[in-house]
């Protein structure tokens, strides 16, 4: 039957098998996302680097006696590290949590995810110094050499081995949170910390030890991936995001919604790749973007509450730094002398990446929404900007314009798929959307893949003035980075920018005083999309 439809069976069980391992390891990893989240209320962005902590906890115990030649220390294996890695993971993560973590448990969403990924950028940063992008080599144990053949395909041992282990640590892990008086406890200290406090529970040592629990299941999926994958710095940042998109699907906080979504996703990113090999890497966030258009909250998660988010607006109405026109003078001067001082490019490049900012600002710092989708309507306008002057050889006010128009379009596209949701699943749901751009502009033939669009042409603005000029392609910047920035200032102290933070600071009251304030936050995604687009 399989033959008729112009598959070989060894393709697509071998797929099914790759997806049924990768799979494995979305459950794991999910599954700590999901309880940090479900327990704690802390969107874990951290969770990648602590899995690639455990990768690397595997390697170093393996090569103690390379790495200290003069202590005479044994090397420890696999079987050992699976026990001993995941432990100090956990209590790298228990440090974290005392330090850093507990300090915005009563804050917005918004925060945790900030610091969780400024704590991942700085530990994957870390040991890219030291190590650079290559990555190590994990043999698999001697015990889980070989394999069985079954006759439609071959089954390495060792991967049978990760699907059995991951299936138990799994069910294991829901059944003590939800079946077992100690996971009775770690909920009601999340859901009501006075009452468990009344009872002698040191809550704050509990919340310690369920963040350190969740992590320390990454340093174990850490270790089983390093005889699969390559143990490098960067083996966290590409999974991190497909996890976060399994436990939105899953539903935010589900322990088995994480699980089950996490093994279903990863048989069917297998089986994508048999079929359509091309929709592989978007299939994920396809699916995550359709479940949250249909079922908000996950396919087994239940409706949230979010926090507001504090106004993160500096200064006071009327201050200094609150002087639109003091800023914009200054900006007119710093801006006209700054090509003297330094290099002009890397004068634009600083226009373009404030522009960008202010950009992003509108919709974080006045509407109070983290949106994790920004970059894609910057690259998107980029990329037409470029094909239409290098493909089609177009005036560049055409160009530019069209940039800006489709940037604006996909932005008014996924502020309305997005817009309904709060917190965590806005955030999630715009990265998703980012990522499908992202994919399709390294696969389709007219982006160059990774290569991207070479010796795009500046030509003439309005005819006039030539852009091949360093200086003068600054100065154009230079103009349009001021023109956003009054255009920015002059929408958050308009009468529309007063009810965005009337919005940000108690939505249910905007509500209840009239107005529509899905419709007005779609507005300002949309413009802040095109600001990026301008940008871009």
């Amino acid at each position: 039957m399989l033959d008729l439809i112009g598959v070989p069976p060894t393709l697509l069980f071998g797929q099914l098998l790759v997806g049924l391992i990768n799979g494995s390891f979305y459950a794991m990893m999910s599954l700590g996302v999901a309880i940090i989240f479900g327990m704690l209320r802390i969107g874990n962005f951290v969770h990648g680097a602590q899995y690639m902590l455990g990768a690397f906890g595997a390697w170093y115990l393996l090569r103690l006696p390379e790495l200290f030649p003069g202590l005479g220390l044994p090397s420890i294996g696999y079987w050992w590290a699976l026990v001993i890695v995941p432990l100090v993971v956990a209590v790298i993560g228990a440090l974290m949590e005392r330090i850093f973590i507990r300090r915005v448990y009563d804050l917005d969403h918004a925060y945790g995810l900030l610091l969780t990924v400024g704590l991942a950028m700085a530990i994957e940063g870390a040991f890219n110094v030291y190590y650079g992008a290559a990555g190590q080599m994990y043999s698999v144990p001697d015990t889980l050499k070989g394999g069985i053949n079954l006759g439609f395909m071959f089954l390495p041992t060792y991967r049978a081995w990760v699907i059995v282990a991951a299936i138990v640590v799994c069910f294991g892990t829901w059944y003590t949170v939800e079946r077992t008086k100690l996971g009775s406890y770690l909920r009601a200290a999340t859901e009501n910390p006075d009452l468990v406090r009344a009872f002698g529970i040191n809550v704050p040592r509990l919340l310690m030890l369920t963040y350190a629990f969740g992590v320390g299941l990454a340093g174990f999926a850490g270790v089983m991936a390093a005889p699969i994958y390559q143990v490098s710095p960067q083996m966290g940042q590409g999974i991190i995001i497909t996890i976060f998109a399994v436990v939105v699907i899953g539903g935010m906080g589900s322990i088995f919604g994480a699980i089950v979504s996490g093994l279903m996703l990863g048989v069917i990113e297998g089986l994508t790749k048999v079929f359509y090999p091309q929709a592989s890497s978007t299939v994920i966030f396809v699916i995550m973007a359709l479940v949250l258009i249909f079922r908000p909250a996950g396919l087994f998660g239940k409706e949230t509450t979010s926090h507001s988010v504090a106004d993160v607006s500096s200064g006071r109405s009327g201050s200094f730094l609150e002087n639109g026109r003091l800023w914009l003078a200054i900006f007119t001067i710093g801006g006209g002398v700054l090509p003297f001082v330094i290099y002009p490019v890397m004068g634009m490049k600083i226009l373009v990446l404030a522009l960008f900012a202010l950009a992003y600002n509108l919709i974080f710092g006045y509407v109070g929404l983290l949106a994790f989708g920004h970059a894609a309507f910057y690259g998107a306008s980029a990329y037409v900007t470029a094909h239409a002057a290098a493909a089609w050889g177009l005036p560049t006010e055409l160009c530019i314009l069209m940039g800006v128009a489709v940037a604006t379009a996909i932005g008014a596209l996924f502020g309305w798929l997005a817009i309904r949701r709060q917190g965590l699943y806005f955030a999630m749901i715009t990265l998703a959307l980012a990522q499908i751009i992202y994919f399709y502009a390294i696969q389709a033939p007219w982006t160059h893949g990774e290569d991207g669009i070479q010796s795009v042409p500046r030509g003439t603005l309005f005819g006039v003035i030539d852009l091949s000029n360093t200086l003068n392609m600054y100065y154009v910047t230079l103009v349009v980075f001021l023109v956003g920035f009054a255009f920015v200032y002059r929408i958050v102290h308009s009468p529309f920018g007063q009810t965005l933070k009337s919005i940000r600071e108690n939505e249910p009251r905007a509500i209840s005083l009239g107005y529509s304030t899905d419709r007005f936050k779609l507005i300002a995604f949309t413009l802040s999309a095109m600001l990026s687009g301008v940008a871009g």
